[in-house]
């Protein structure tokens, strides 16, 4: 449980201040979005960092029970599914990116909201 409650400590600030960012700050995030998008470099060197990062979650992290730490493995795996994607089809991952962003301020916010809970939930365990 150790693993869980530091996983938490880390990944819940996190998520809160990109939540908020993503609120705060829309416009400057479509602007990343374009960018990353338009980069074959940053698209590939974000989906490595992606896949790193879930890749360690998930051999620190592989936890299947019914209980809040479960949260912490299925985004390890989604890191890992996103990393992945990014690496191995970066066409398709910046056609659905364009589908978004032509609905961004609907994404944005839902995404901002998910993200905020997440890491408040997070905050909450591993910090109390």
């Amino acid at each position: 449980m150790d693993t869980s409650l530091f996983l938490a400590k880390l990944i819940g600030p996190i998520f809160v201040i990109v939540g908020i960012g993503l609120l705060l700050n829309g416009d400057r995030y479509r602007v990343v979005v374009d960018e990353v998008m338009a980069s074959h470099t940053l698209l590939y060197v974000f989906g490595a960092m992606a896949l790193t990062g879930g890749l360690a979650i998930v051999l620190t992290h592989n936890v299947w029970v019914w209980n809040w730490p479960v949260i912490i493995t299925i985004v390890g795996w989604l890191m890992i599914v996103r990393g992945t994607l990014r690496i191995i089809l970066p066409q398709q991952v910046e056609d659905l990116a364009a589908k978004m962003v032509s609905r961004w301020s609907n994404i944005l916010q839902v995404s901002g909201l998910l993200v905020i809970t997440l890491g408040a939930f997070l905050c909450w365990k591993g910090f109390l």
